[in-house]
């Protein structure tokens, strides 16, 4: 076994981890302390990962000793994400994102995975890896990934905007586009902010994303120089863009691990080491604070 490691029969946990989980009682599993996950190889990795599972099925979300298994086991098994990345060498220039993308592969494994099972866990892991890495290839007509439901309000997006406008001879508001769609405002403003991944297309497409040939409404190509009701909405979006980047760090690291990795607000939880509820709030915040600089600049 590797050095790195306590004895793992012998050796209690040591502080942080000196109190029993109020879920577990008290121990039944120990675990070993890991200093420095990097020198874990693949071989040892395998042999403890049954050892950590066992001990996050006992201990109570949102402990100290719950957040240690649970990051120790994604950084032990970060060796499979590599391995199927490296599938993709010939994207040299991209092999950051997916591999960013193959660990939210393995982090969707490591909270589905049911230990009872006794399936191995590499086994159950790399389709979850290769499936978030196809993922993103296959959005790659984006900008920047966004979920295929986002995807779907962009569109529904413009033709409710369309409609309204016409309707009401003005830009519609935040409001009335989450009454027109029955949708929640911050669900409108989700769809604004996921709008600016989006990469242009031809214009021999149809404003209904169809193509012109045979059927299907006019082209954009049609439209070019004639007044458009929502030439306004592009201000918006620059104007969001802007109280993007005010975004203190932190903020703008949630905004992207959720609207571009489409992480849950557990995963970002455990990315920056804090609770799903406190990222709740903070997104709640966010949320709020870019609906307010909006409304305030019209």
């Amino acid at each position: 076994m590797n050095t790195v490691f306590e004895d793992v029969c012998d050796t209690p946990l040591q502080a942080p981890y000196d109190a029993p989980s109020p879920r577990a009682g008290r121990y039944s599993t120990t675990l070993p302390r890991i200093e420095d996950t990097g020198s874990v190889t693949p071989h040892d990795a395998k042999a403890l990962t049954p050892l950590f599972f066992e001990r996050l099925a006992e201990l109570e979300e949102g402990t100290p000793e719950y957040q240690y298994a649970r990051n120790t086991l994604i950084e032990m098994n970060l060796s499979l994400v590599r391995y199927v990345a490296s599938r993709y060498r010939s994207h040299s220039d991209q092999m950051e994102d997916i591999v960013q993308v193959g660990t939210i592969g393995l982090i969707k494994a490591i909270d589905r995975f049911d230990l009872s099972r006794r399936t191995d866990f590499a086994a159950f892991a790399i389709p979850h890896v290769l499936g978030e890495i196809k993922r993103f290839f296959r959005d790659t007509s984006w900008a920047v990934h966004v979920p295929r439901r986002l995807q779907e309000l962009r569109i529904d997006l413009a033709q409710a905007m369309e409609h309204l406008s016409a309707l009401l001879d003005r830009e519609p508001t935040v409001k009335e586009l989450a009454e027109h769609l029955q949708l929640t405002e911050e669900e409108i403003i989700e769809g604004i902010v996921a709008g600016n991944g989006y990469t242009a297309v031809s214009l021999h497409l149809s404003c209904d994303g169809e193509s012109t040939q045979g059927a299907g409404g006019p082209a954009f190509a049609d439209l070019l120089g004639a007044t458009d009701p929502a030439t306004e909405h592009v201000e918006d979006r620059y104007a969001l863009a802007s109280l993007l980047q005010q975004l203190d760090e932190r903020d703008r690291l949630i905004v992207h691990l959720r609207f571009d990795r489409e992480m849950t607000q557990a995963q970002i939880g455990a990315v920056l080491g804090i609770s799903q509820m406190h990222v709740s709030r903070l997104l709640a915040r966010i949320i709020k604070q870019l609906r307010k600089g909006m409304l305030g600049q019209q």
